[in-house]
């Protein structure tokens, strides 16, 4: 089999081949969350609030998957720079089993859990009524979103995330396309409301998740997925979940946060929660072409780890973090000059704008440090170090961001609650900073540098060709 170009193409091309998909394809999925909270905004402020409300059980749902994606990303990555490809297949093969797994789980929650998760929060009837019918269909669907996260890994661990980029765009297209139609009844189809959205956002997951499958079974050539026979093996998943659970619980501590602080939130009113629903849709757009970049590096990194190529890691690093910082700079610029007409994009009310403005001002103030700390903490994951990654986001989370966000909102100005975020991020880039050099002199220092002679040579055939 042909040296992987993951080995061998310029590190710089290789980063914008491999995460440039990824990225489209995230602001694609970006732009589908905004939609969607549009025209669920257009119902009214409450159901916006509602679909906020059920946010913390979605990305509980999606970091669960995410952390086993990564988990099966790094080690498929890995297994195939060390040339041992019938385990790289197992990997693939185990991730599906898993995905399978995560999906029954939840499938009993919504049946379960969803409407006592809705009371513990608010009384009233029609927010309620919104969420509870929202978040059971969306969970007890789900399948399509767990098989998609997984399919979609396959292909960026062997770096076919062009592919990524149709599934995930066509997917998001599928949504926008559906949520008028299902929401406010067009074309003859009954008006659903707030039950279309959960609707059309299921179908488009099952949709992105049979095309990713069809992908990976015609134009992924170096991961071969046989199902006859399987058996789970213990080791297998074992060294998916060494690097995935930290990355779930990494994921799932941003449910935890995003949960109290809509608490914190609703005792000022509803419409600082509906602001909150509003920044988290927004902010989206600039951090989910970070999270491309990210998916993109982690198993290029992995790869180049297994390899042993010292230089090529320090490049790929560097690379990755001017990337980022220069991405958040630009989304710093955007939410300082225009945070009333982002805001207005939700019908926002005069009380949503009196609190949201400020906001998204204060909030964007920490996007200086963010860029660099999130690709550190996707590195982390690559080099098989998910504990690290997990301590900085539950110090930057759970022990600076909420106990802070609590004790300014003593002070009775909701205003102050936000000042809780860029302290937060000055927290996680100093940690970040502390944890790489560190990684460094212990991992990547110590890489014999006759592995880079070795390295070259295919680098001069790849350039050739």
């Amino acid at each position: 089999m042909q040296e992987n170009k993951m080995g061998t193409m310029p590190v710089n091309r290789l980063i914008l081949t491999v995460s440039f998909p990824l990225m489209i394809s995230m602001l694609v999925q970006s732009l589908y969350n905004i939609i969607d909270s549009i025209f669920v905004a257009q119902i009214s402020e409450k159901a916006l609030t509602a679909v906020t409300l059920a946010f913390p059980i979605q990305h509980l749902m999606i970091a669960v998957q995410v952390g086993s994606g990564v988990g099966m990303n790094a080690l498929l990555s890995r297994r195939l720079g060390e040339k041992r490809f019938a385990d790289a297949n197992d990997a693939a093969i185990h991730g599906v089993f898993l995905s399978l797994i995560h999906y029954l789980v939840f499938l009993v929650f919504g049946l379960t859990v969803v409407v006592p998760f809705f009371e513990s929060q608010t009384n009233d009837p029609e927010i309620l009524r919104h969420g509870i019918e929202y978040l059971t269909i969306v969970m007890c669907f789900s399948m399509g979103k767990f098989f998609q996260f997984t399919f979609e890994r396959m292909l960026q661990a062997t770096g076919r995330t062009f592919y990524t980029m149709i599934t995930q765009g066509a997917g998001a297209l599928f949504n926008i396309v559906l949520d008028p139609i299902l929401i406010f009844g067009l074309f003859g189809m009954p008006q659903l409301g707030v039950r279309g959205a959960a609707i059309a956002t299921v179908i488009a997951q099952i949709s992105a998740a049979s095309l990713a499958f069809y992908f990976n079974r015609k134009k992924n050539t170096e991961v071969t997925l046989r199902f006859r026979k399987f058996r789970p093996k213990w080791e297998t998943v074992k060294g998916i979940y060494s690097v995935g659970i930290p990355s779930m619980v990494m994921s799932s501590v941003m449910s935890v946060t995003t949960f109290a602080l809509n608490n914190i939130l609703l005792q000022f009113s509803a419409s600082a929660t509906a602001v909150y629903g509003a920044y988290t849709r927004l902010q989206s757009f600039v951090f989910m072409p970070i999270f491309g970049l990210n998916n993109g590096m982690i198993p290029v990194v992995a790869y180049n780890y297994g390899a042993q190529n010292k230089n090529r890691l320090i490049q790929i690093l560097r690379v990755c973090s001017i990337y980022a910082t220069g991405i958040m700079t630009a989304g710093l610029l955007i939410f300082q000059l225009f945070p009333e007409s982002l805001l207005k994009l939700f019908n926002a009310s005069g009380d949503m704008l009196a609190i949201g403005v400020p906001a998204v001002r204060i909030i964007s103030l920490g996007y200086v440090f963010a860029g660099f700390s999130i690709v550190m903490t996707a590195a982390f994951q690559a080099f098989g170090k998910g504990m690290t990654s997990l301590m900085v986001s539950l110090i930057r989370q759970l022990i600076v961001l909420v106990p802070l966000a609590y004790l300014f909102s003593l002070t009775g100005n909701v205003s102050m609650v936000w000042w809780a975020y860029p302290a937060s991020e000055l927290t996680s880039v100093v940690l970040c900073a502390y944890f790489i050099r560190s990684l460094y002199y212990k991992i990547i220092e110590p890489m014999p540098e006759e592995t880079q002679k070795k390295s070259r040579e295919p680098q001069r055939i790849y350039d050739k060709n």
